[in-house]
């Protein structure tokens, strides 16, 4: 866990919303922000795959986090957007409720997850980030799309 943390620390992450909880993933994964549009529905995916977007020639599939994290119904709004990242050698659009910013954190500022039974396996957890008022829940991205849950959208983007 230590070497997870410290690999984020000093590294800006993208600062977003699900629901009332604020997350953060590295900056470095994150190949656009757009705006939420229609997308294409696949027949028999999970359903917090979307469906996929047609991004300048590549089939991207759209995982909306907040079906995937048991967070409610889902409503899309001129603030929700597409998070598209760069996750290996693929390309995958996250669907989050809003963007708020670039933050740096540092060591001290990224503290241990605690242990509990939550939503998000703590697996995909790389810690807590604090800023003033603020605490963003850090998501080892990579880990959390390439995990066996998102197992389909290999078949889907392939």
């Amino acid at each position: 866990m230590q070497d997870k943390q410290q690999s984020l620390s000093g590294n800006e992450v993208l600062a977003f919303t699900l629901g009332r909880e604020e997350y953060g993933i590295d900056i470095l994964k994150v190949q656009e922000i757009r705006g939420y549009d229609a997308v294409t529905k696949i027949a028999n995916a999970p359903e917090f795959i979307k469906g996929v977007i047609n991004l300048r020639g590549v089939i991207v599939p759209i995982v909306d986090m907040r079906i995937m994290f048991n967070l409610g119904e889902p409503s899309y709004d001129q603030f929700t957007v597409v998070i598209i990242l760069n996750i290996g050698t693929r390309v995958v659009g996250m669907v989050v409720d809003s963007v708020s910013d670039v933050i740096t954190l540092s060591a001290e500022q990224i503290k241990p997850a605690p242990e509990m039974g939550s939503t998000m396996k703590s697996d995909y957890l790389l810690g807590l980030g604090t800023i003033e008022e603020r605490m963003l829940i850090l998501v080892d991205i990579d880990l959390l799309m390439s995990s066996s849950e998102m197992g389909l959208i290999e078949k889907i983007a392939a």
